[in-house]
């Protein structure tokens, strides 16, 4: 059984172009849905917006890495048609200029993972993209590449369980204080003066 991957973009004749693309039509049925949604929201804030990138091949990704454009040599979630790159609209032209966290609020309420936070606003990320959204979790996406696993209509990333767990665990391991040889013997002499 194939999904929108192998069905649609492998079979698509910019699979391996260079060039950016920004057709809608090669994001995913249901993530496009969601990034259209979110469009129509930010319009009715009076914020124009629109897609900028959508599929990427690792020609382009490459071209853009040698460019100082990324700092990701391998493509990601674009070449799969699950994340685009949404910019302002400022004289009719894309700018990336001016302040992205709207996107964020927009996308977390679509249920699209924002690249300013990852979906995790509580961890400090050393890799923002704040234009892009993506319907994958970072914690799916080494599955997704793998070709172990790709979203059904269903899926939400807030709702999956491995990402769920992955913060959890995240979580727990900041909260729990790691014994040390150094701690352990503290706590002994401590006890021992009492």
């Amino acid at each position: 059984m194939g999904n929108f991957y192998t069905d649609v973009i492998s079979r698509d004749p910019r699979f391996d172009s260079a060039a950016r693309v920004g057709d809608p039509a090669l994001l995913e049925p249901t993530t496009r849905q969601l990034v259209e949604g979110l469009i129509a929201s930010a319009h009715r804030m009076g914020i124009e917006i629109m897609i900028y990138e959508t599929y990427r091949s690792q020609d382009r990704q490459q071209a853009l890495f040698n460019n100082g454009a990324t700092k990701l040599r391998t493509v990601g979630v674009h070449h799969y048609g699950l994340a685009c790159d949404i910019v302002r609209v400022v004289s009719g032209e894309p700018s990336w200029k001016g302040d992205f966290s709207f996107l964020g609020q927009l996308a977390h309420a679509s249920g699209l993972i924002w690249g300013g936070d990852w979906g995790d606003p509580s961890i400090k990320h050393s890799f923002v993209d704040s234009v892009h959204v993506q319907r994958c979790t970072v914690a799916r996406q080494a599955d997704l590449f793998a070709g172990n696993w790709y979203p059904d209509d269903a899926y939400n990333p807030y709702d999956d369980g491995q990402h769920l767990f992955l913060a959890v665990a995240k979580a727990g391991a900041v909260k729990q204080p790691i014994k040390t040889a150094a701690t352990r013997s503290k706590s002994r002499n401590s006890k021992k003066q009492s």
